[in-house]
């Protein structure tokens, strides 16, 4: 198996196992915790470790999960073109079928269209803001020389801004269009999703500027050398 498909294989498999956890502790926090808040708690508990996990286990082969993150690697010189539709491609494939799988597992429907309507501006600044603070961790951390750390830090912001941000940080369009097809307790409905991957996309471009700003030093060939190393 060639590079390129091994990243796409990690992506996917990364992706999938994100959304299991992200979907399927909440149906499985909704259905043992009668308050919305505790449910809430043990969602973002179980999505935070779960990222942390699969960040230290696929970070030597590709673990970005998300494809604002690779579109910021392109836009940095890290990937090609090629490269970084690939590896979309694998994410959004694999958080659908992530989805199916803990659908599946607690008895429901393999695909339901989700009935939870998630809609207005504060929401959709909440992605922004969600999607800008995930870049900062992400590329903050590698770019200062922690690489090492970067999946407790990008573990531990997921899980904070959960209740930080009006929208529970979704930060990832791969993600977003998974759980439009589970109507549970972390579904958003389809008609929902757009503005939300466009918020996502628009934090995404913020969060590029931002890391140029804090972090021009990385721009070199050597810099981009490693983050290709750490990222890949």
């Amino acid at each position: 198996m060639n590079l390129l498909a091994r990243r796409a294989a990690a992506e996917a498999t990364g992706t999938a196992f994100l959304v299991i956890a992200v979907v399927g502790s909440g149906i499985m926090a909704s259905r043992l915790s009668p308050d919305t808040g505790l449910a809430l708690l043990e969602n973002s508990i179980a999505t935070g470790a779960a990222l942390v996990a699969l960040i230290v286990a696929l970070q030597p082969v590709s673990a970005s999960f998300n494809p604002v993150v690779t579109l910021v690697e392109k836009a940095l010189g890290i990937l090609d073109w090629p490269t970084a539709a690939a590896l979309i491609l694998a994410q959004c494939l694999g958080g659908l079928a992530g989805t199916v799988v803990a659908n599946l597992m607690f008895g429901l429907d393999a695909v339901a269209l989700s009935s939870h309507v998630r809609s207005g501006p504060g929401l959709w600044l909440g992605e922004v803001v969600a999607t800008v603070g995930l870049l900062l961790v992400v590329f903050g951390v590698i770019r200062s020389g922690r690489a090492d750390r970067v999946a407790f830090a990008v573990g531990g912001y997921i899980a904070a801004a959960y209740w930080f941000t009006s929208s529970t940080s979704f930060a990832n369009p791969a993600v977003t269009f998974a759980r439009t097809i589970t109507d549970t307790f972390a579904g958003i409905a389809p008609v929902s999703a757009p503005a939300f991957v466009l918020a996502q996309l628009v934090g995404g471009a913020l969060g590029f500027l931002l890391v140029r700003l804090l972090y021009p030093s990385a721009t070199g060939t050597a810099s981009v050398e490693a983050e290709q190393k750490v990222i890949s």
